[in-house]
């Protein structure tokens, strides 16, 4: 309930400031605008190459791919042999 009260009473004083000082508010608000597009724009950039650089690597998945199938063979193998292994020792 205190945030509740405590949030309309900031939201009633934000909204009288802003009537009150209305052309300072235009005026940092005129200044915030062309930061926050440079900004957004940077990120746009840094996303944009950063999906390039994925796009240009599928040869290496290709090859991990096919040495990953190899230890999966090898480890099946080795898992067949020691169960070949477990059962010769029940016997004994």
């Amino acid at each position: 309930m205190k945030t509740l009260i405590g949030g309309a009473i900031a939201a009633l004083l934000g909204l009288i400031g802003i009537v009150a000082w209305f052309p300072q508010f235009l005026t940092v608000i005129a200044g915030t605008i062309p930061v926050m597009l440079l900004l957004g724009g940077a990120l746009a950039i840094y996303l944009g190459v950063d999906e390039l650089k994925d796009t240009w690597k599928p040869e290496e998945s290709t090859e991990t791919d096919a040495a990953i199938d190899d230890n999966v063979e090898k480890y099946k193998q080795e898992i067949s042999e020691l169960k070949d292994e477990i059962d010769t020792l029940k016997k004994e």
